[in-house]
Protein backbone atom coordinates (compact mmCIF):
# COMPACT_ATOMS: atom_id res chain seq x y z
CA UNK A 1 0.00 0.00 0.00
CA UNK A 2 0.81 3.69 -0.59
CA UNK A 3 0.04 5.54 1.64
CA UNK A 4 0.53 10.09 1.48
CA UNK A 5 0.82 11.80 5.02
CA UNK A 6 -0.43 15.25 4.69
CA UNK A 7 0.97 16.99 7.98
CA UNK A 8 3.80 14.02 8.64
CA UNK A 9 6.55 16.19 10.76
CA UNK A 10 4.26 16.32 13.71
CA UNK A 11 4.95 14.11 16.29
CA UNK A 12 2.18 11.62 16.31
CA UNK A 13 1.82 11.70 12.52
CA UNK A 14 5.47 10.67 11.97
CA UNK A 15 5.09 7.91 14.16
CA UNK A 16 2.23 6.79 12.24
CA UNK A 17 4.66 7.26 9.08
CA UNK A 18 7.65 5.41 10.87
CA UNK A 19 5.18 2.21 11.39
CA UNK A 20 3.53 2.19 7.81
CA UNK A 21 7.09 1.85 6.72
CA UNK A 22 8.61 -0.90 8.63
CA UNK A 23 5.12 -2.54 7.94
CA UNK A 24 6.39 -2.88 4.79
CA UNK A 25 4.03 -0.06 2.95
CA UNK A 26 5.22 3.01 0.29
CA UNK A 27 5.27 6.07 2.16
CA UNK A 28 5.80 10.05 1.31
CA UNK A 29 4.25 12.67 3.19
CA UNK A 30 4.19 16.94 3.24
CA UNK A 31 4.48 19.27 5.60
CA UNK A 32 4.57 23.43 6.21
CA UNK A 33 8.20 23.77 6.66
CA UNK A 34 9.34 20.43 6.87
CA UNK A 35 11.55 20.82 9.93
CA UNK A 36 13.79 18.32 11.56
CA UNK A 37 13.89 16.41 14.41
CA UNK A 38 11.29 14.34 12.70
CA UNK A 39 12.19 15.56 9.35
CA UNK A 40 15.94 14.01 9.37
CA UNK A 41 14.02 10.58 10.69
CA UNK A 42 12.11 10.12 8.30
CA UNK A 43 14.18 11.13 5.50
CA UNK A 44 16.83 8.63 7.24
CA UNK A 45 13.79 5.74 6.98
CA UNK A 46 13.95 6.57 3.16
CA UNK A 47 10.13 8.20 3.56
CA UNK A 48 10.34 11.03 0.85
CA UNK A 49 9.22 14.31 1.70
CA UNK A 50 7.67 17.34 -0.09
CA UNK A 51 6.82 20.69 1.57
CA UNK A 52 3.99 22.15 1.64
CA UNK A 53 0.41 21.16 0.34
CA UNK A 54 0.16 21.58 -2.78
CA UNK A 55 -2.43 20.39 -4.84
CA UNK A 56 0.09 18.54 -7.59
CA UNK A 57 0.72 16.06 -5.06
CA UNK A 58 -2.80 14.61 -6.55
CA UNK A 59 0.07 13.05 -9.19
CA UNK A 60 1.17 10.70 -6.80
CA UNK A 61 -1.67 8.78 -6.87
CA UNK A 62 -1.59 7.02 -3.76
CA UNK A 63 -3.74 4.17 -2.06
CA UNK A 64 -5.51 6.45 1.17
CA UNK A 65 -4.25 10.37 1.89
CA UNK A 66 -3.75 10.37 5.58
CA UNK A 67 -4.70 13.44 7.13
CA UNK A 68 -3.35 14.51 10.29
CA UNK A 69 -5.09 17.36 12.68
CA UNK A 70 -3.20 20.51 11.65
CA UNK A 71 -5.20 20.09 8.11
CA UNK A 72 -8.04 21.77 7.85
CA UNK A 73 -10.80 24.06 5.48
CA UNK A 74 -9.26 27.02 6.31
CA UNK A 75 -8.80 30.01 3.82
CA UNK A 76 -6.18 32.71 3.38
CA UNK A 77 -6.66 36.27 3.85
CA UNK A 78 -7.56 36.32 0.06
CA UNK A 79 -10.07 33.62 -0.13
CA UNK A 80 -7.95 30.91 -1.47
CA UNK A 81 -7.22 27.27 0.24
CA UNK A 82 -5.00 26.99 3.62
CA UNK A 83 -4.56 23.86 2.28
CA UNK A 84 -5.47 22.73 -1.57
CA UNK A 85 -4.13 19.39 -1.63
CA UNK A 86 -6.95 18.87 0.81
CA UNK A 87 -9.36 20.31 -1.13
CA UNK A 88 -8.39 18.51 -4.16
CA UNK A 89 -8.70 15.01 -2.39
CA UNK A 90 -12.42 16.20 -1.48
CA UNK A 91 -12.84 17.67 -5.11
CA UNK A 92 -11.55 13.84 -6.65
CA UNK A 93 -13.32 11.81 -4.50
CA UNK A 94 -9.86 10.34 -3.22
CA UNK A 95 -10.07 7.76 -0.71
CA UNK A 96 -8.68 9.32 3.21
CA UNK A 97 -8.68 8.45 6.49
CA UNK A 98 -7.45 10.43 9.84
CA UNK A 99 -4.17 9.04 11.52
CA UNK A 100 -5.52 7.41 14.51
CA UNK A 101 -8.45 5.41 11.83
CA UNK A 102 -5.63 4.26 9.80
CA UNK A 103 -3.44 3.04 12.47
CA UNK A 104 -6.16 1.18 14.34
CA UNK A 105 -7.22 -0.74 10.83
CA UNK A 106 -3.86 -1.65 9.53
CA UNK A 107 -1.56 -1.77 13.07
CA UNK A 108 -3.55 -2.17 16.07
CA UNK A 109 -6.08 -4.71 15.10
CA UNK A 110 -5.46 -8.20 16.22
CA UNK A 111 -2.92 -6.41 19.46
CA UNK A 112 -3.21 -5.97 22.79
CA UNK A 113 -3.02 -2.34 23.07
CA UNK A 114 -2.30 -0.68 26.31
CA UNK A 115 -3.24 3.05 26.16
CA UNK A 116 -1.66 5.34 28.17
CA UNK A 117 -4.60 8.50 28.41
CA UNK A 118 -4.02 11.64 30.79
CA UNK A 119 -4.10 15.25 31.12
CA UNK A 120 -0.15 15.32 31.97
CA UNK A 121 2.94 12.40 31.84
CA UNK A 122 1.86 10.37 29.04
CA UNK A 123 4.67 10.12 27.16
CA UNK A 124 6.93 9.40 30.31
CA UNK A 125 4.16 7.04 31.22
CA UNK A 126 4.17 5.32 27.64
CA UNK A 127 7.79 5.32 27.61
CA UNK A 128 8.00 3.65 31.27
CA UNK A 129 5.46 0.93 30.48
CA UNK A 130 7.21 0.17 27.29
CA UNK A 131 10.27 0.26 28.94
CA UNK A 132 8.85 -2.35 31.32
CA UNK A 133 7.42 -4.87 28.70
CA UNK A 134 10.76 -4.89 26.53
CA UNK A 135 12.55 -5.57 29.96
CA UNK A 136 10.35 -8.53 30.44
CA UNK A 137 11.52 -9.83 26.79
CA UNK A 138 7.68 -9.02 25.58
CA UNK A 139 8.67 -6.85 22.85
CA UNK A 140 6.32 -4.58 22.18
CA UNK A 141 5.35 -2.03 19.68
CA UNK A 142 4.96 1.29 20.74
CA UNK A 143 3.61 4.80 19.83
CA UNK A 144 5.07 7.67 21.88
CA UNK A 145 5.09 11.61 21.67
CA UNK A 146 9.11 11.58 22.09
CA UNK A 147 12.06 9.95 22.21
CA UNK A 148 12.54 7.12 25.33
CA UNK A 149 15.99 7.11 25.57
CA UNK A 150 16.19 3.95 26.68
CA UNK A 151 14.94 2.53 22.56
CA UNK A 152 16.18 5.94 20.86
CA UNK A 153 13.36 6.21 18.33
CA UNK A 154 9.38 6.79 19.38
CA UNK A 155 7.55 3.86 17.42
CA UNK A 156 8.13 0.50 16.38
CA UNK A 157 5.85 -2.34 15.16
CA UNK A 158 6.98 -4.79 17.59
CA UNK A 159 6.44 -8.61 17.79
CA UNK A 160 4.63 -11.16 19.39
CA UNK A 161 6.43 -12.77 22.64
CA UNK A 162 6.30 -16.47 23.64
CA UNK A 163 3.74 -17.34 25.82
CA UNK A 164 1.29 -14.28 25.02
CA UNK A 165 -1.92 -14.70 23.09
CA UNK A 166 -1.39 -11.14 21.04
CA UNK A 167 1.17 -8.93 20.53
CA UNK A 168 1.37 -5.96 22.82
CA UNK A 169 0.93 -2.45 21.61
CA UNK A 170 1.74 0.43 23.93
CA UNK A 171 0.38 3.85 22.68
CA UNK A 172 -0.10 7.55 23.99
CA UNK A 173 -3.39 7.86 24.07
CA UNK A 174 -4.29 11.65 23.37
CA UNK A 175 -7.45 13.52 24.23
CA UNK A 176 -6.69 16.07 21.06
CA UNK A 177 -9.12 15.78 18.63
CA UNK A 178 -8.63 13.30 15.32
CA UNK A 179 -8.96 15.49 12.10
CA UNK A 180 -10.78 18.30 10.28
CA UNK A 181 -13.72 15.39 9.74
CA UNK A 182 -13.57 13.92 12.75
CA UNK A 183 -14.21 15.75 16.52
CA UNK A 184 -13.49 12.13 18.80
CA UNK A 185 -10.83 12.32 20.79
CA UNK A 186 -7.98 10.23 19.40
CA UNK A 187 -7.63 7.41 21.71
CA UNK A 188 -11.30 6.34 20.67
CA UNK A 189 -9.74 4.86 17.65
CA UNK A 190 -7.38 2.45 20.08
CA UNK A 191 -9.55 0.00 21.23
CA UNK A 192 -7.39 -0.60 24.56
CA UNK A 193 -7.52 -3.60 26.27
CA UNK A 194 -5.27 -1.88 29.13
CA UNK A 195 -6.64 1.94 29.94
CA UNK A 196 -4.24 4.37 32.24
CA UNK A 197 -6.04 7.29 33.37
CA UNK A 198 -3.20 8.78 34.72
CA UNK A 199 -4.65 12.61 35.69
CA UNK A 200 -7.54 14.58 34.04
CA UNK A 201 -7.23 18.34 34.14
CA UNK A 202 -8.67 21.35 32.03
CA UNK A 203 -6.75 22.01 29.26
CA UNK A 204 -7.35 22.51 24.75
CA UNK A 205 -9.09 25.11 25.32
CA UNK A 206 -9.35 25.84 21.90
CA UNK A 207 -11.59 22.63 21.50
CA UNK A 208 -13.00 21.96 24.92
CA UNK A 209 -15.48 23.88 26.38
CA UNK A 210 -14.76 22.87 29.61
CA UNK A 211 -13.62 19.97 31.96
CA UNK A 212 -16.93 18.12 31.79
CA UNK A 213 -16.41 17.94 28.03
CA UNK A 214 -13.04 16.44 28.63
CA UNK A 215 -14.72 13.53 30.92
CA UNK A 216 -16.74 13.13 28.67
CA UNK A 217 -14.56 11.82 26.29
CA UNK A 218 -12.42 9.82 28.92
CA UNK A 219 -15.63 7.96 28.98
CA UNK A 220 -15.86 7.43 25.53
CA UNK A 221 -12.42 5.75 25.77
CA UNK A 222 -13.23 3.66 29.21
CA UNK A 223 -16.76 2.51 27.24
CA UNK A 224 -14.27 0.51 24.38
CA UNK A 225 -12.42 -1.46 27.39
CA UNK A 226 -13.67 -4.67 26.79
CA UNK A 227 -15.01 -6.49 30.15
CA UNK A 228 -11.36 -8.45 30.23
CA UNK A 229 -9.87 -5.36 30.35
CA UNK A 230 -8.28 -3.13 33.13
CA UNK A 231 -8.91 0.30 33.18
CA UNK A 232 -5.82 1.84 35.65
CA UNK A 233 -7.00 4.68 37.04
CA UNK A 234 -5.83 7.56 39.38
CA UNK A 235 -7.05 7.67 42.60
CA UNK A 236 -6.38 11.23 43.72
CA UNK A 237 -8.35 12.32 41.14
CA UNK A 238 -11.74 13.75 41.18
CA UNK A 239 -12.65 14.40 37.68
CA UNK A 240 -11.36 10.37 37.11
CA UNK A 241 -14.18 9.27 39.88
CA UNK A 242 -16.71 11.02 37.67
CA UNK A 243 -15.46 9.59 34.73
CA UNK A 244 -16.03 6.02 36.39
CA UNK A 245 -19.43 6.41 38.14
CA UNK A 246 -20.62 7.24 34.28
CA UNK A 247 -20.16 3.48 33.90
CA UNK A 248 -16.95 1.03 33.93
CA UNK A 249 -17.51 -2.29 32.87
CA UNK A 250 -13.75 -3.48 33.33
CA UNK A 251 -11.34 -4.66 36.10
CA UNK A 252 -10.17 -1.57 37.88
CA UNK A 253 -7.07 -1.10 39.58
CA UNK A 254 -6.02 2.02 41.41
CA UNK A 255 -3.22 4.22 42.68
CA UNK A 256 -1.49 6.79 44.26
CA UNK A 257 -4.42 7.65 46.90
CA UNK A 258 -3.84 6.11 50.67
CA UNK A 259 -6.04 3.26 49.88
CA UNK A 260 -5.04 2.09 46.71
CA UNK A 261 -4.09 -0.95 45.01
CA UNK A 262 -1.03 0.47 44.27
CA UNK A 263 0.82 2.90 46.27
CA UNK A 264 4.32 4.01 47.04
CA UNK A 265 6.21 4.85 50.32
CA UNK A 266 9.24 7.04 50.16
CA UNK A 267 10.79 9.99 48.54
CA UNK A 268 10.02 9.92 44.46
CA UNK A 269 13.97 8.88 43.73
CA UNK A 270 14.11 5.96 45.97
CA UNK A 271 10.70 4.78 46.97
CA UNK A 272 8.72 1.29 47.93
CA UNK A 273 5.96 0.11 45.68
CA UNK A 274 3.13 -1.61 48.08
CA UNK A 275 0.08 -3.57 45.86
CA UNK A 276 -2.77 -4.38 48.33
CA UNK A 277 -0.56 -2.84 51.02
CA UNK A 278 2.27 -5.38 50.81
CA UNK A 279 5.80 -4.47 49.57
CA UNK A 280 6.28 -5.69 45.80
CA UNK A 281 9.57 -4.06 45.16
CA UNK A 282 11.43 -0.82 44.96
CA UNK A 283 12.37 1.42 42.55
CA UNK A 284 15.85 3.82 42.69
CA UNK A 285 16.37 5.77 39.85
CA UNK A 286 17.34 9.30 38.89
CA UNK A 287 14.30 10.67 38.23
CA UNK A 288 12.55 13.54 40.77
CA UNK A 289 8.43 14.50 41.43
CA UNK A 290 6.03 12.81 43.10
CA UNK A 291 4.41 12.71 39.38
CA UNK A 292 6.81 9.98 38.54
CA UNK A 293 6.09 8.39 41.27
CA UNK A 294 2.11 8.41 40.36
CA UNK A 295 3.49 7.38 36.73
CA UNK A 296 5.51 4.79 38.17
CA UNK A 297 2.55 3.33 39.87
CA UNK A 298 0.53 3.53 36.64
CA UNK A 299 3.28 1.90 34.86
CA UNK A 300 3.34 -0.92 37.09
CA UNK A 301 -0.30 -2.02 37.45
CA UNK A 302 -0.82 -1.64 33.76
CA UNK A 303 2.54 -4.40 33.19
CA UNK A 304 0.84 -6.59 35.57
CA UNK A 305 -2.27 -7.01 33.80
CA UNK A 306 0.12 -8.60 31.09
CA UNK A 307 1.82 -10.70 33.20
CA UNK A 308 4.62 -8.58 34.43
CA UNK A 309 5.00 -9.32 38.06
CA UNK A 310 5.28 -5.92 40.00
CA UNK A 311 9.17 -6.59 40.86
CA UNK A 312 9.95 -7.45 38.09
CA UNK A 313 8.51 -3.90 36.59
CA UNK A 314 10.36 -2.14 39.42
CA UNK A 315 13.57 -3.67 39.04
CA UNK A 316 13.53 -2.53 35.29
CA UNK A 317 12.20 0.92 36.29
CA UNK A 318 15.87 1.47 38.03
CA UNK A 319 17.38 1.17 34.47
CA UNK A 320 14.57 3.76 32.84
CA UNK A 321 16.49 6.04 31.22
CA UNK A 322 13.27 9.26 30.96
CA UNK A 323 12.69 10.91 27.77
CA UNK A 324 14.11 13.49 25.67
CA UNK A 325 12.93 17.24 26.81
CA UNK A 326 11.87 15.78 30.24
CA UNK A 327 14.38 17.28 32.69
CA UNK A 328 16.84 16.69 30.07
CA UNK A 329 20.48 18.33 30.98
CA UNK A 330 21.25 20.03 27.82
CA UNK A 331 24.42 21.17 29.78
CA UNK A 332 26.80 22.34 32.14
CA UNK A 333 28.53 25.84 32.40
CA UNK A 334 32.04 25.18 34.37
CA UNK A 335 33.14 28.21 37.00
CA UNK A 336 36.46 27.78 37.91
CA UNK A 337 36.56 26.73 41.58
CA UNK A 338 32.49 27.08 41.71
CA UNK A 339 29.77 24.78 41.05
CA UNK A 340 28.09 24.91 37.64
CA UNK A 341 25.25 26.34 36.17
CA UNK A 342 23.04 23.69 34.77
CA UNK A 343 20.72 24.30 32.16
CA UNK A 344 18.01 21.97 31.71
CA UNK A 345 15.04 20.80 29.18
CA UNK A 346 12.21 20.12 30.28
CA UNK A 347 8.14 19.28 27.99
CA UNK A 348 5.78 21.36 30.71
CA UNK A 349 3.70 23.47 29.47
CA UNK A 350 0.64 23.44 31.59
CA UNK A 351 0.74 25.21 34.93
CA UNK A 352 0.10 21.55 36.94
CA UNK A 353 3.25 20.73 35.04
CA UNK A 354 4.83 23.16 35.25
CA UNK A 355 4.51 23.27 39.30
CA UNK A 356 5.66 19.69 39.05
CA UNK A 357 8.52 20.38 37.40
CA UNK A 358 9.73 22.68 39.44
CA UNK A 359 9.17 21.23 43.02
CA UNK A 360 10.32 17.92 41.65
CA UNK A 361 13.77 19.53 40.87
CA UNK A 362 13.17 21.69 43.86
CA UNK A 363 12.97 17.85 46.08
CA UNK A 364 15.62 16.62 44.40
CA UNK A 365 18.30 19.40 45.26
CA UNK A 366 16.99 19.61 48.94
CA UNK A 367 17.29 15.88 49.31
CA UNK A 368 21.17 15.85 47.97
CA UNK A 369 21.77 18.37 50.70
CA UNK A 370 21.97 21.55 47.91
CA UNK A 371 19.21 23.69 49.18
CA UNK A 372 21.07 26.78 48.62
CA UNK A 373 21.02 26.37 44.92
CA UNK A 374 19.24 28.57 43.02
CA UNK A 375 16.27 27.16 40.25
CA UNK A 376 15.48 29.82 37.54
CA UNK A 377 12.32 28.96 35.59
CA UNK A 378 12.51 30.13 31.96
CA UNK A 379 9.18 29.57 30.03
CA UNK A 380 6.78 30.38 26.92
CA UNK A 381 3.40 29.93 27.20
CA UNK A 382 3.06 28.35 23.91
CA UNK A 383 0.09 26.14 23.51
CA UNK A 384 -3.18 27.15 22.63
CA UNK A 385 -4.98 26.81 25.52
CA UNK A 386 -1.72 29.00 27.54
CA UNK A 387 -2.16 31.38 24.43
CA UNK A 388 -5.94 31.95 24.85
CA UNK A 389 -4.59 33.04 28.42
CA UNK A 390 -7.54 30.19 30.08
CA UNK A 391 -5.43 29.14 32.90
CA UNK A 392 -2.97 32.24 33.25
CA UNK A 393 -4.06 32.80 36.89
CA UNK A 394 -2.30 29.62 37.78
CA UNK A 395 0.88 30.88 36.68
CA UNK A 396 2.02 32.44 40.07
CA UNK A 397 1.08 29.61 42.02
CA UNK A 398 3.29 27.00 39.44
CA UNK A 399 5.96 28.97 39.61
CA UNK A 400 6.08 29.62 43.39
CA UNK A 401 9.27 27.26 44.16
CA UNK A 402 11.10 28.94 41.32
CA UNK A 403 13.73 31.52 42.79
CA UNK A 404 13.47 33.87 39.54
CA UNK A 405 11.20 33.14 36.53
CA UNK A 406 11.28 34.95 33.01
CA UNK A 407 8.37 34.41 30.73
CA UNK A 408 8.59 34.90 27.02
CA UNK A 409 5.46 36.54 25.97
CA UNK A 410 5.89 36.92 21.92
CA UNK A 411 3.10 36.09 20.36
CA UNK A 412 0.34 36.64 23.61
CA UNK A 413 -2.91 38.39 23.51
CA UNK A 414 -2.77 39.09 27.74
CA UNK A 415 -0.59 40.97 29.86
CA UNK A 416 1.96 38.66 31.38
CA UNK A 417 3.45 41.01 33.38
CA UNK A 418 0.02 41.83 35.17
CA UNK A 419 -0.67 38.11 35.54
CA UNK A 420 2.75 37.83 37.76
CA UNK A 421 2.82 40.27 39.72
CA UNK A 422 2.34 38.09 42.82
CA UNK A 423 5.51 37.01 41.94
CA UNK A 424 7.25 40.50 42.28
CA UNK A 425 10.31 41.02 41.49
CA UNK A 426 11.39 37.66 41.28
CA UNK A 427 9.15 37.51 37.79
CA UNK A 428 10.77 38.78 34.37
CA UNK A 429 9.09 38.95 31.36
CA UNK A 430 10.28 39.12 27.62
CA UNK A 431 9.01 39.68 24.21
CA UNK A 432 11.75 37.97 22.23
CA UNK A 433 14.07 35.06 22.93
CA UNK A 434 17.15 37.70 22.58
CA UNK A 435 16.15 39.15 25.61
CA UNK A 436 15.59 36.03 27.71
CA UNK A 437 19.12 34.72 27.41
CA UNK A 438 20.07 38.91 28.17
CA UNK A 439 18.11 38.69 31.19
CA UNK A 440 19.04 35.20 32.47
CA UNK A 441 22.66 35.35 31.85
CA UNK A 442 22.70 38.06 34.07
CA UNK A 443 20.82 37.09 36.19
CA UNK A 444 22.27 33.66 36.44
CA UNK A 445 24.92 32.64 39.23
CA UNK A 446 27.27 29.68 39.76
CA UNK A 447 24.92 27.03 41.19
CA UNK A 448 22.40 28.11 39.06
CA UNK A 449 19.69 25.64 37.89
CA UNK A 450 18.03 26.92 34.61
CA UNK A 451 14.91 25.32 33.89
CA UNK A 452 13.88 26.01 29.94
CA UNK A 453 10.09 25.00 29.85
CA UNK A 454 8.22 25.11 26.54
CA UNK A 455 5.82 22.32 24.17
CA UNK A 456 8.13 23.79 21.06
CA UNK A 457 12.21 24.55 20.16
CA UNK A 458 11.74 28.07 22.40
CA UNK A 459 13.84 29.50 19.52
CA UNK A 460 16.41 27.70 20.66
CA UNK A 461 16.96 28.88 23.95
CA UNK A 462 18.60 26.45 25.75
CA UNK A 463 22.34 26.03 23.37
CA UNK A 464 21.96 29.75 23.41
CA UNK A 465 22.03 30.20 27.21
CA UNK A 466 24.77 27.81 27.41
CA UNK A 467 27.12 29.61 24.10
CA UNK A 468 26.28 32.92 25.99
CA UNK A 469 27.13 32.13 29.84
CA UNK A 470 30.68 30.35 27.93
CA UNK A 471 31.08 33.64 26.99
CA UNK A 472 31.10 35.33 30.16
Amino acid sequence: MHIHILGICGTFMGGVAALARESGHRVTGCDAGVYPPMSDQLRALGIELIEGYGADQMTLKPDVYVIGNVVSRARLADGTPKFPLMEAILDAGAPYASGPQWLLEHVLQGRHVLAVAGTHGKTTTTSMLAWILESAGLTPGFLVGGVPLNFGISARVGAQAAGQPRPLFVIEADEYDTAFFDKRSKFVHYRPRTAVLNNLEFDHADIFDNLAAIERQFHHLVRTVPASGRVVVNGLEESLTRVLAQGCWSEQRTFGAAVSDFTAVGEASDFEVQQAGRAVGQVRWDLSGTHNQLNALAAIAAAEHVGVAPADACAALGRFQNVRRRMEVRGRVARAGLADITVYDDFAHHPTAIRTTVDGLRRQLDAAGRQGERILAIFEPRSNTMKLGTMKAQLPWSLEHAELSFCHTGGLDWDAAEVLLPLGTRAHVAASVDEIVRQVSAAARPGDHLLCMSNGGFGGVHARLLEKLQKQ
